[in-house]
C-alpha cells in the first residue's frame, strides 16, 4: 500500500462490495478492520475506550485482589479478628458464609474472563465493595483506590448483592416467629414482668436525599425533608422479627400501622395461639409494647402519660424500659450499616427497599452469631412455658391454618374486632400494673 488513506479506501470498498470469488479469505477482512482501529486510535488519541471520552484504566485487579486477601482472609492476615469485626461489622465466618452463598446463588459474582482472556473482578472484590458501601455509607467512587472497582461496577455489585442476600437468607432471617420462637419470646417477656409480650414496636425514618422533586410533598413530614419509614418489631436480644418498609415520610405511626401486615396472620387465624393468665384474667393474644401514638388495641400495651400513684409510676418505668428494645435495635442497625443512618443517595425506591431488607437480614445474622458466641446470653429456659402456646383444639387435635384455606368472613371480622378491642386493652394494662407491683417489685428499681 502506498499510504494509509489508500489502504483504508481499499478496505472500505472491500467491506461494502466484498468479492464474490471462492478464494475470499475472512482473515484478510479481519486484519483490515484491526488496522483501521489502530489507525483511528493514533489519529484520535482521546478515543481510547469503548465509549467516547472514557479512559481505559489498568487497575491491576489481580494484584489488588491478592492484597485484599492477604489483609483479611489469609491464614495469617495483616489485620486480625478484632479489626475485621470493626470494619466489616461481623465476624469473618459470617462474612464468608454470606459471600459463598451469594456466589453460588448469582453467577454475576463468579469471576470470569473477558473477551481478551483477562480475569475480571473476583467475588471477594465485588462483595467487599458492597459491604463497604453498606457499612460506611460512602460513595461508590471511593472504593476504587483500595478495591480497584469502578463506580458503576460498584453500584451494580451493591444492587445485585442485596437482592442475593434477600433471596438466599430472607426465608430464614426475616421469618415470622414460629412456635419455638414464640415460646422463647414469651419466656423473655415473663422474666421481665410482662407475660404475653412478643416484643416492642416503633417506626424509624430514613432520609431520602435524592427523592424526585415531584415526590417531595408525599415523602416530607415532620422531619422537614423527604424520608421513608421502617416499621419494626424487636426483642430484647435486638432480633428484628417484623419489618415493613416503604411508606412515605408524610405518614405517622398510625397510618403505617393501617397498611402494615403485622396482624394479618392473627386476623386470618394463623400462627401459634398465645394463651396466658394475668391477675386472674385469661388472654388469648400476645401484645407489643408501644408508645403513646399507637391506638388502644388489645395487641398493644402503652405507657401512662402522667402516672398517679406508685403502682402506675412503677408500671410506666418498666414499660418504657422494655419498650426501648426497638429503639436500641434501630440504633444498632444504623451503627452497623451507616448507609441507613445517613441520607440515601440512590434514586430507585425498590433499590432502597432491598438495601434496608438486606441490612436487617445481616443484622439478624450478626445477632444470632454473637448470641451463640457469648454463651446464650438471651437463651432463656422456656421448657415450662409450653402452656402459653396452644396449637391444639379442645379435642386435642392439632390446629393448622394456611392462606390456601381462608377463614370464614364472620370469623375474620371477629378476629379484627378482638385485635382492636379497647376494653381488653384497658383491662390488660390494669392487670399488668398489679402483676408488676406484686410479682416483680424490685426488677426496675434502679
Amino acid at each position: 500500500m502506498e499510504s494509509d488513506d489508500a489502504f483504508d479506501e481499499w478496505v472500505m470498498n472491500d467491506l461494502v462490495d466484498p468479492p464474490s470469488s471462492d478464494d475470499d479469505d475472512d482473515d484478510d477482512i479481519f486484519m483490515c478492520a484491526a488496522h483501521m482501529i489502530i489507525v483511528d486510535s493514533i489519529n484520535h488519541p482521546g478515543r481510547i475506550g469503548s465509549v467516547k471520552g472514557h479512559d481505559v484504566v489498568d487497575r491491576e485487579r489481580l494484584f489488588w485482589h491478592g492484597l485484599l486477601y492477604k489483609d483479611y482472609f489469609s491464614d495469617n492476615p495483616t489485620f486480625r479478628a478484632k479489626t475485621f469485626r470493626r470494619r466489616f461489622r461481623m465476624r469473618r465466618p459470617v462474612f464468608l458464609r454470606i459471600m459463598n452463598a451469594v456466589e453460588e446463588h448469582d453467577d454475576y459474582f463468579v469471576q470470569k474472563r473477558n473477551a481478551a482472556g483477562v480475569l475480571g473482578l473476583s467475588c471477594l472484590q465485588k462483595v467487599v465493595a458492597a459491604f463497604r458501601m453498606l457499612a460506611y455509607g460512602g460513595p461508590a467512587d471511593a472504593l476504587d483506590e483500595y478495591i480497584r472497582i469502578g463506580e458503576s461496577t460498584a453500584l451494580e455489585a451493591l444492587k445485585k448483592f442485596v437482592v442475593a442476600v434477600i433471596e438466599v437468607f430472607g426465608p430464614e432471617y426475616m421469618r415470622l416467629p414460629n412456635e419455638q420462637d414464640t415460646a422463647r419470646l414469651l419466656a423473655i417477656g415473663e422474666s421481665r414482668g410482662f407475660p404475653g409480650m412478643l416484643g416492642s414496636i416503633d417506626c424509624m425514618h430514613w432520609t431520602w436525599k435524592n427523592c424526585p422533586t415531584a415526590w417531595h410533598g408525599m415523602y416530607m413530614g415532620h422531619k422537614k425533608e423527604p424520608t421513608i419509614i421502617l416499621e419494626a418489631v424487636a426483642s430484647k436480644d435486638l432480633w428484628i422479627w417484623h419489618s415493613f418498609f416503604g411508606m412515605p415520610g408524610s405518614h405517622n405511626d398510625i397510618n403505617v400501622l393501617q397498611r402494615s401486615p403485622i396482624f394479618a396472620r392473627l386476623a386470618e387465624g394463623e400462627g401459634p395461639q398465645v394463651k396466658y393468665n394475668i391477675n386472674g384474667h385469661d388472654y388469648a393474644m400476645g401484645y407489643y409494647l408501644a408508645d403513646g401514638i399507637y391506638p388502644s388495641w388489645a395487641t398493644f400495651v402503652k405507657t401512662i402519660p402522667e402516672p398517679q400513684g406508685n403502682k402506675k409510676k412503677y408500671f410506666t418505668k418498666a414499660q418504657e424500659a422494655c419498650r426501648k428494645d426497638v429503639e436500641r435495635a434501630f440504633g444498632v442497625l444504623q451503627s452497623r450499616f451507616a448507609i441507613v443512618r445517613g441520607p440515601a443517595r440512590l434514586w430507585d425506591e425498590n433499590t432502597l427497599h432491598n438495601i434496608m431488607m438486606a441490612c436487617i437480614i445481616m443484622h439478624n445474622m450478626i445477632v444470632e452469631d454473637e448470641r451463640d458466641e457469648h454463651g446464650g446470653q438471651y437463651d432463656y429456659n422456656f421448657d415450662d412455658m409450653g402452656q402459653y402456646i396452644c396449637n391444639y383444639d379442645d379435642m386435642g387435635e392439632r390446629v393448622s391454618v394456611s392462606h390456601n384455606a381462608a377463614p370464614e368472613l364472620d370469623a375474620f371480622i371477629q378476629n379484627y374486632k378482638n385485635i382492636k378491642n379497647k376494653e381488653t386493652h384497658t383491662q390488660l394494662q390494669a392487670d399488668l400494673i398489679e402483676h408488676l407491683w406484686h410479682n416483680h417489685p424490685d426488677l426496675y428499681n434502679y
